[in-house]
């Protein structure tokens, strides 16, 4: 995979949009990070994302370099939150040549879209594409097994002259439930529950999702063969891993027994799994049975990642060029707990606005919390660099972005989600140092603008949070230990820190924004290497 980190320093382009310009200091860093933070969320638009990576010429069409003839044999499946805005684009690029489509989407997703005025995101009404509604609260339910039950129908009366396109994005593996029989749905997710609840990771997880299910880890692939299958994905997963973004329908891979009996026996569930569970995983033969043939080629299958953070970071990086400010991309790949994120991102904040030369004792600390927090040495010894340079050299405020999935671990009851907590803690962490124009900005928000279970997405905060918080009688502390943050920044200052961008249509993980201003140095200091 390329390296996470891009620096851009395209001056003769920084010069058109006033690089250096003064009135940068007077207008609201705040809305510089609300802008960068929505051209991230629309640069992963389902239906723009299809529009950039379907070419179409006449009878061809042509996807990630692969070029294939449309005959009037196309047909679309489809699964996930924000699959019904691709699906409407695909139609609208490749209709004519479209058969037959079912596409499994959360309930209630056409009326609120119609509700938000997003109906370039809707099918036409005399579309082919049958839309079927389920998993209410993003669980898999009766409703979403039926849908899973017809994309299979379609899929398995395919032949060799067809193309089975498939649209996947995130929540597709609870829009997609197939337990292989006489396992029952609620068997199934009773298993997975509890391994979820034991702490079992997801790799280990989708291990056993995999074992017990018709159309995940391949399945879908394996009944649309001998067919041309595209899946076109939109991943909500760090690193894009093709197997774990909705359970990989599209992804052969066979579970092998004695790994599926090793994560069950690790977390004691053994005695505990229901006789249905025990006997699929007793059988020796294979998950598959019917007609299709057995020996199911790769070269059948196409599988493209066409929107993830790495894309939504990098259109951030362009608007934040041209609102005057230098991007640099720390990592797409953030993750582990909110509290060591945060300290990584308080001290990039104290280390690149600091005046003088910054104590080796700062770099050395976030060496070591990179790994902790998944940024590679590698990745953040560049941003050190570069964050270095600018200070000392005056290159002007600087962007970075980063983006991910912490985690929080819940010690309260309070409403709040891990981006509001990043951004509380961030700020808290912050203190000390100067207040907007003349010190940071930090922003963490979710791309599918909805941050637990509340209306924003996230927050924007500074150094003067906790001032802020202590003259309006709020303790941060006791917010933090409820996790609580929603009900923190709705009490501050009426709200305005809060980051709500209503309906977005997208998930691809989280945005997080530090934007740092142009800092006076002391060029009298002597300047060292901050990594090895």
């Amino acid at each position: 995979m390329a390296r996470a980190l891009s620096l851009f320093w395209p001056q003769p382009f920084l010069a058109l949009v006033g690089w250096r310009n003064p009135m940068l200091c007077k207008m609201s860093i705040d809305s510089h990070a609300r802008k960068v933070f929505a051209a991230a969320v629309e640069a992963v638009q389902p239906d723009r994302v299809v529009q950039q990576s379907v070419e179409r010429n006449g009878d061809l069409v042509i996807i990630d370099g692969h070029q294939f003839t449309l005959k009037h044999n196309l047909h679309l499946v489809g699964f996930g939150k924000a699959v019904l805005g691709m699906a409407a684009e695909a139609e609208r690029l490749l209709g004519d040549h479209l058969v037959k489509g079912v596409v499994s989407v959360p309930r209630g997703i056409q009326q609120t879209l119609q509700k938000h005025g997003k109906n370039h995101l809707l099918l036409k009404e005399n579309c082919c594409i049958k839309v079927m509604e389920g998993a209410k609260h993003n669980l898999p339910d009766a409703d979403a097994q039926k849908a899973a039950e017809e994309i299979k129908d379609l899929a398995s009366k395919l032949t060799e002259k067809d193309i089975l396109l498939v649209l996947i994005s995130g929540g597709g593996s609870a829009l997609l439930p197939a337990p292989i029989a006489p396992i029952s749905l609620q068997e199934k997710l009773d298993v997975t529950r509890k391994l979820a609840a034991a702490g079992a990771t997801i790799q280990e997880l989708n291990t056993v999702r995999r074992a017990l299910s018709v159309l995940k880890g391949g399945g879908l692939s394996h009944y649309a063969h001998p067919a041309q299958v595209v899946a076109l994905i939109l991943s909500d997963v760090i690193g894009d891993p093709l197997d774990l973004i909705a359970s990989g329908p599209t992804v052969q891979s066979e579970v092998g027994h004695r790994e599926v009996l090793s994560v069950l026996e690790r977390y004691k569930l053994l005695n505990t799994l229901p006789a249905s569970v025990n006997y699929v995983l007793g059988r020796q033969s294979q998950r598959w049975k019917g007609n299709k043939n057995e020996t199911d080629k790769s070269e059948h299958v196409l599988n493209v990642v066409i929107g993830s953070n790495s894309i939504a970071l990098k259109c951030a990086g362009r608007r934040a060029l041209e609102l005057g400010f230098h991007p640099v991309v720390l990592s797409p790949r953030v993750c582990g707990d909110v509290r060591s994120v945060s300290r990584l991102y308080s001290l990039l904040a104290h280390f690149a606005c600091s005046q003088e030369e910054p104590s080796p004792e700062i770099a050395a600390k976030m060496l070591r919390l990179g790994p902790e927090v998944g940024v590679e040495t590698w990745d953040l010894c560049h941003t050190m660099e570069f964050l270095e340079k600018g200070r000392t050299e005056g290159q002007g405020a600087i962007c970075l972005l980063a983006g991910g999935e912490p985690t929080v671990e819940l010690t309260g009851k309070g409403l709040g989600g891990r981006n509001q907590e990043l951004a509380l803690r961030v700020g808290l962490e912050m203190r000390g140092l100067e207040l907007p124009p003349n010190g940071p900005v930090f922003l963490s928000g979710g791309t599918d603008g909805q941050d637990g279970p509340t209306e924003a997405a996230g927050a924007i905060t500074d150094g003067g949070l906790y001032n802020e918080a202590q003259a309006q009688g709020l303790d941060i502390d006791s917010f933090l230990t409820n996790n609580d943050s929603y009900t923190f920044f709705s009490r501050l200052s009426a709200g305005q820190r809060l980051l709500v961008p209503g309906l977005t249509c997208t998930n691809v993980m989280d945005v997080h924004m530090l934007l740092i201003p142009s800092v006076p140095i002391n060029k009298s200091q002597p300047t060292h290497r901050v990594c090895p």
